[in-house]
């Protein structure tokens, strides 16, 4: 359960957490110089020093502060050089007193990681709403594009959460990949979907009981390219991407399936990953209503 945040949001950040585990620092100037190698010591000293580090009793904890485990401290994730602005634009389809639905662009991130923290969507529509709760209620890659759905209301947060596990969300995404004469569609593609061990963040089709299914049908015919519809029935991980990728037909401009390209190669604004997340819909569980979203963007 996430504890309560003792320090407060900043310019659209909230803080960062972290439960201490039992080890041998004698003050937390040494333990946060070791699990953050990147920042160096003087940087956490001034932080502590201006009060940027807090347990979860809103103590202000210091360079000498004795290391206590049990506790959770809260601090911000800064990145040292700054951060580039992503020159693309968001849009937001709709806000209600419980929800907000954003048009999500290629390339930002949703959520703060690695070396993306104010360029990411949740940062982005904080500072731009004001909306301290605002938290994504499903997931949408980086380079995926389209129709995402925000909870900031902590009260309603869990039933809109519990359409997802219960699978009562319908979403439809579009992507452009090869045509494939060979391939009879429309197809049902069921697999098990596994992370590659020792690979970041790259999923691959595992023997098994299958935990993934995708309904995948062509709309259109593009001279050499197709415009898919997707409708994925569950959420695994790049689900869309490898459930393509495994029918010889891998979306365009994807930079992982089916092979990957080398680590640290940069983005080309130019080059999109030809997939879009077109349309959600779903029975509103607070008043049975029905509640359609569209993207306005096109692949």
């Amino acid at each position: 359960m996430r504890p309560t945040p003792t320090l407060p949001v900043r310019d659209g950040l909230s803080p960062s957490y972290l439960w201490l585990q039992p080890g041998p620092w004698p003050d937390m100037l040494s333990f946060l110089v070791e699990r953050f190698t990147a920042v160096a010591p003087q940087v956490w000293r001034e932080r502590m020093l201006r009060g940027e580090v807090r347990n979860q009793h809103g103590e202000a904890l210091r360079p000498e502060t004795p290391y206590r485990s049990g506790d959770c401290i809260f601090y911000y994730r800064q990145l040292p050089q700054g951060e580039e602005r992503i020159p693309v634009e968001e849009k937001i389809l709709h806000v209600d007193s419980h929800l907000l639905v954003a048009d999500k662009p290629h390339f930002l991130p949703v959520i703060p990681t690695g070396r993306f923290v104010q360029e990411t969507l949740l940062v982005r529509l904080k500072k731009e709403t004001g909306l301290e709760h605002l938290t994504p209620i499903h997931r949408l890659d980086r380079e995926t594009a389209g129709v995402i759905v925000f909870s900031h209301n902590p009260d309603s947060r869990g039933k809109y959460q519990s359409m997802f596990q219960r699978r009562t969300m319908y979403k439809v995404y579009e992507a452009i990949a090869p045509l494939r004469a060979e391939l009879r569609l429309p197809v049902v593609h069921r697999s098990r979907v596994e992370e590659i061990p020792g690979q970041f963040f790259k999923m691959y089709e595992a023997p098994g009981e299958p935990n993934s299914e995708t309904h995948i049908s062509l709309a259109e015919s593009r001279g050499e390219l197709g415009l898919y519809r997707l409708e994925p029935v569950t959420g695994r991980r790049h689900q869309l991407r490898v459930h393509m990728a495994s029918l010889g037909i891998p979306i365009l401009n994807d930079l992982f399936y089916p092979d990957a390209v080398p680590v640290g190669v940069a983005d080309d604004l130019d080059k999109p990953l030809k997939l879009l997340a077109r349309s959600l819909f779903f029975i509103d569980p607070l008043d049975g209503s029905e509640r359609h979203f569209h993207s306005e963007r096109t692949l």
